[in-house]
């Protein structure tokens, strides 16, 4: 069961002007690809071409690193690209009510996401995910995420930004703040309130 690249479900270019057209046809066709080729030549003729996404995030520990990091990568990004659509949506209904009531407010919120990408030394992932029922506020290094065994923080991602440079670094440089206060004019809540609901 060879994993395949998700298609992106807008165009390149739909994210404009907060995120750029030439980092969305890098950051898919090539950093995602590759994630996605490297993953299958790791796991070709092991058990883990049999397991889902989620199942080798799970025991993540037991696969070789090329298996982490790309895996890793590989679900990173499929999340990733669901949860922007162009111009965002807006927040409302349960999530809203769960984030007022964890953080105090959605501006609190993205506060500590943008802390959480910021403060990210290297490269890593700012997420939001459920941890016991409640929303929680994290952020792993490389390609790792929350769903896995070895996560220091473990729960299922509903939201993640990518802090890699290759996902901003055309824009805005060296000015990661600038991409991670940009990035919330294209969240789309909608999804991300579908994956809270589906994490409960």
């Amino acid at each position: 069961m060879a994993y395949t690249l998700p298609a992106l479900p807008y165009a390149h270019d739909a994210l404009e002007p907060h995120i750029d057209t030439q980092t969305m046809q890098i950051h898919h066709g090539k950093h995602h690809q590759a994630y996605v080729d490297n993953l299958n030549k790791a796991l070709a003729g092991t058990d883990g071409e049999s397991k889902s996404l989620e199942d080798l995030m799970a025991n993540i520990s037991a696969y070789p690193a090329a298996v982490r990091n790309n895996g890793g990568g590989h679900y990173n990004h499929s999340l990733f690209w669901s949860v922007l659509t162009p111009g965002g949506t807006a927040l409302s209904g349960d999530l809203e009510a769960a984030i007022n009531e964890t953080f105090g407010s959605l501006d609190t919120l993205k506060e500590k996401m943008n802390t959480a990408g910021t403060t990210r030394f290297g490269s890593g992932w700012a997420w939001l995910l459920v941890a016991d029922g409640k929303l929680v506020v994290s952020s792993t290094p490389n390609q790792d995420n929350p769903l896995m065994d070895i996560a220091e923080v473990k729960g299922t991602p509903i939201l993640g930004i990518d802090v890699w440079e290759h996902a901003y670094y055309l824009k805005y440089q060296n000015k990661r703040p600038d991409y991670l206060a940009a990035i919330w004019n294209v969240v789309n809540w909608n999804e991300v309130t579908s994956r809270y609901k589906a994490a409960l």
